[in-house]
């Protein structure tokens, strides 16, 4: 038995000793898991910091270049000075296609080309002119500061007259009837609303009376429109945009009226009946092939993927186009160069595009679409810069909504680092010109100034390179060039 028992304890002493032996090996390691998961996390951690610190000075240099060698606001001035407005289908715009396909032919671009779009052409003429020839209590006639809006026709040397009917929106506009409407002239004294600290949505709510007031007035037998300008500053600058038409509807002239204009022409009408003439003389002529200008450079790891930066070359007939949108224009071409600057070869295919016809009737915009969605290409990002060039705020993001959320996400993982140079991202709409690429998955931003004083400049003839700051226009260069470097460097996934 003792013996047997002597066995027994041995194999216990022996099964003790194996255990510990079991545990003194599972301590070690769990000791040396420990340490790689250690070794692991703080080598991660500092990978992260590092290319955390590596972005934060790419983005650094990008705005030091920016800054001191940015050529972005000579190409303005040429833009603006040498060739001028650039009206879709003038001769402003087909220099201005041929200037700046040179111009990217310097710039390091591996392709430049030029994609053809049918555009529209309009001839503003004569400038019109609009006169109150009565008025309430013995008014002396008075002349009135007043543009032809976009697309519309003239009426002539011999004008139109007829008595002033004030709405202040397209709602009470078709609440009237015929019998009150026929042989007036309509005006659409329509403010934007200054209490929206976004100017864009002050534009979006109020614009609808320039776009579709002439329809709306004409189906009810008006003989002409007077539509206040856009804009919250009151001044003698009236503005100019484009208009709708519809099939079987007359196209009635259509002014653009100041907003001192607007003010005092209202406060008349309180008072009496008031009478207008006025004369225009648009007219359309045969459309014409036009352009966008494109250069390219093939991605060196994901060709497939395309980041495109854009503004479009068109502008109005009025100014210089400068911040409408000729800040748009330059701040595109300056972003390879700045990459460049700071020994950044595109990882994934970039594109400047300088779309033609934004402002009437977005022929570019249709035919780069077309082109791409038929080559069955894919554009992860797209940024049009099209709001002016003022002090840089952001961007806005917009994309299909089955990817969206996860590509806004990535976008918003970079803010540490873009924050400092005073950018953030908001939900939002991108810009018309890119705005059909949304089918393709891929993000659409649009490049968001400071938007206060825009509209004291947009489609007027104020709209020159003197209203245009340097350090303004060059940190918004540098904005974009940096959210470029970051979706170039990390992807959106």
């Amino acid at each position: 038995m003792k013996s047997d028992f002597n066995s027994k304890a041995q194999l216990g002493a022996n099964a003790i000793n194996m255990t510990k032996l079991q545990f003194s090996s599972a301590g070690r390691q769990l000791a040396i898991v420990k340490t790689a998961v250690f070794i692991l996390v703080f080598f991660s951690g500092a990978t992260q910091l590092t290319a955390q610190q590596s972005d934060a000075f790419a983005l650094k240099k990008i705005h030091d270049q920016a800054l001191t060698e940015g050529d972005c606001y000579d190409w303005l001035r040429h833009l603006t000075k040498s060739v001028g407005p650039r009206l879709s289908g003038s001769a402003g715009a087909d220099r201005a296609v041929r200037d700046m396909k040179a111009l990217m032919d310097t710039l390091g671009f591996d392709r430049v080309y030029l994609q053809p779009c049918t555009v529209p052409r309009w001839e503003r003429g004569a400038p019109a002119t609009a006169s109150v020839i009565s008025g309430p209590n013995g008014l002396a006639p008075k002349a009135l500061s007043v543009v032809s809006l976009g697309n519309t026709l003239g009426t002539g040397p011999r004008g139109v007259a007829g008595t002033v009917i004030e709405v202040r929106g397209l709602d009470e506009l078709r609440a009237l009837d015929r019998a009150t409407v026929a042989g007036s002239i309509v005006f659409l004294n329509t403010p934007m609303d200054p209490a929206l600290r976004n100017t864009f949505a002050a534009y979006g709510a109020a614009a609808g009376s320039r776009v579709f007031g002439l329809v709306e007035a004409a189906k009810l037998g008006a003989v002409a429109v007077l539509v206040r300008s856009l804009t919250t500053r009151r001044d003698d600058n009236p503005h100019t945009g484009a208009v709708a038409t519809e099939e079987g509807v007359d196209r009635i002239p259509a002014l653009g009226l100041s907003t001192n204009d607007s003010d005092w022409l209202s406060a008349q009408i309180i008072q009496g009946e008031v009478k207008v003439e006025l004369k225009s003389y648009g007219r359309d002529l045969e459309p014409v092939t036009s352009y966008n200008v494109i250069g390219e450079v093939t991605g060196s790891e994901y060709p497939d993927e395309i980041i495109l930066v854009g503004g479009h070359l068109d502008s109005w007939d009025l100014g210089e186009g400068a911040h409408d949108d000729g800040t748009g224009v330059v701040h595109a071409l300056q972003v390879l160069p700045l990459l460049e600057k700071i020994g950044h070869r595109p990882l994934r295919t970039f594109r400047c595009v300088l779309f033609m016809n934004e402002e009437n009737g977005l022929a570019g915009g249709k035919a780069y679409w077309k082109a791409s969605d038929e080559a069955g290409e894919f554009h992860l990002a797209a940024i049009e810069s099209d709001r002016g060039g003022f002090t840089p705020r952001g961007f806005s993001a917009q994309g299909r909504e089955d990817v969206f959320t996860s590509h806004f996400s990535r976008v918003n993982e970079w803010l540490p680092l873009l924050e400092p140079y005073g950018l953030a991202f908001q939900r939002g709409g991108s810009g018309a010109d890119i705005s059909g690429l949304i089918g393709q998955g891929g993000l659409l931003l649009g490049f968001l100034p400071d938007s206060q004083r825009y509209f004291d400049f947009h489609h007027t003839n104020v709209d020159v390179f003197e209203a245009v700051n340097q350090r303004e226009l060059e940190l918004g260069a540098a904005a974009i060039t940096s959210l470029v470097y970051l979706i170039d460097q990390h992807g959106l996934r």
